[in-house]
């Protein structure tokens, strides 16, 4: 019988339930776990179970030691505990760091992300390092080239982010925290490092200087020597495009294929999708489906958002009640979707930003404003399976 079927709904649990226990002993593995152990998660199913170890359910948690380092105290059923570990808690496994070039206000610096590399690593997650290639927020609102950098020529800022991204990759390496995975810019649909890479306007410029970061990211790959002689025990970061066209195919079209057009060549595709900028959750599942056939390439739903107390909709429906209900229903929600990926290019989702300091951002968040976990971060507890009498049958 294909384990599916059970996962799937094609038979019933009574029906499982009479499966000789000889067959749920069986040494087959699913997913790197034994069938016993997948088959019981399938009977009680959540969405972190079946093969959770590909699946990423990741968190930008980029402000977290700087909440933490101002008090901010985050507790889960009562008990105070690091963030970090709260998280791990709830079975997530990446979480995602943005890095600024010489930000003077915002923590996000290259000695603040390696640290808190550090702590994350250490607690076994895997991590997604987000270059904004700017001292401040890069979006689509704005993309402010770094100061050091103003006043260049075109082909010396192709140069400076060649060499950028490589030496910067290198500290990462040296550190002991390679990160599994790469962003060369943040939200660039609007191009990148303006004004030399803003788009629409000047194309051939950006893919210059989006190849520039993707060459520098592979030059990280090439050497994996981690300081101490031993070869090939380092990651060697896959790379990810990021624009934020979530439920949106014609931007999607537009921008994947001018890049194709330039020959950049990547591996990962990332999608913003916030509801109240990137339209229905059936728009973002007809993206997915769109970019899954056209360019062969895994995706993430590298930030996605919803409030738990009214923010963008104080005017205006919204798709879910802005509540702490709302919000946990709009996570489950945009998971099926994403794992519903045609082909299983649907790879994770990350939640942007769930652990802040007080006011601005954090009705976005996943804690209250006592610091007390709110619903939405249970949607990828691990279930327990249940206990079996032994020498049933």
């Amino acid at each position: 019988m294909p384990l599916g079927m059970l996962a799937s709904g094609a038979i019933s649990r009574s029906q499982f339930v009479e499966i000789p226990l000889k067959l749920t002993i069986a040494r087959i593995a699913l997913c790197r776990h034994e069938v016993i152990g997948a088959l019981l998660a399938a009977f009680f199913w959540s969405p972190s179970v079946l093969c959770a170890d590909e699946y990423a359910v990741g968190a930008d948690v980029s402000f977290l030691t700087q909440a933490e380092a101002n008090g901010r105290a985050f507790k889960d059923n009562g008990a105070t505990k690091s963030g970090l570990e709260i998280f791990k808690d709830h079975g997530y496994n990446w979480v995602r760091l943005r890095l600024f070039h010489t930000p003077d206000k915002l923590p996000n610096d290259l000695v603040y992300t390696i640290a808190l590399a550090k702590q994350a690593k250490l607690l076994g997650f895997k991590f997604l390092l987000d270059f904004h290639y700017s001292d401040t927020w890069a979006d689509p609102q704005k993309q402010f080239i770094p100061q050091a950098w103003e006043g260049k020529s075109h082909a010396d800022l192709v140069e400076a982010v060649y060499t950028y991204t490589r030496d910067t990759l290198a500290e990462f390496r040296k550190a002991g925290v390679m990160p599994d995975m790469v962003q060369v810019g943040n939200e660039i649909t609007v191009g990148m490092m303006w004004p030399d890479g803003r788009l629409p306007q000047h194309w051939d410029q950006f893919a210059d200087l989006l190849k520039a970061g993707i060459r520098g990211v592979q030059a990280s790959r090439e050497d994996t020597n981690n300081g101490n002689g031993n070869e090939g025990d380092v990651a060697k970061p896959q790379i990810m495009v990021h624009i934020d066209r979530g439920g949106d195919i014609a931007g999607t079209k537009d921008f994947f294929d001018k890049c194709a057009e330039r020959g950049v060549e990547f591996d990962i595709i990332g999608q913003s999708y916030y509801p109240w900028w990137h339209g229905t959750l059936d728009d973002l599942r007809a993206n997915l489906a769109f970019m899954a056939e056209r360019y062969q390439k895994d995706i993430y739903v590298v930030e996605a958002a919803y409030n738990w107390r009214p923010a963008e909709y104080r005017k205006k429906p919204g798709p879910y009640p802005e509540t702490p209900e709302g919000q946990r229903q709009f996570l489950e929600d945009v998971d099926r979707v994403v794992r519903a990926t045609p082909n299983g290019r649907g790879k994770g989702i990350f939640w942007w930003e769930p652990a802040v300091v007080r006011g601005g951002i954090a009705s976005r968040g996943m804690f209250d404003d006592d610091g007390n976990a709110l619903p939405v971060i249970t949607v990828f507890d691990p279930r327990q399976p249940p206990a079996i009498a032994v020498g049933a049958e």
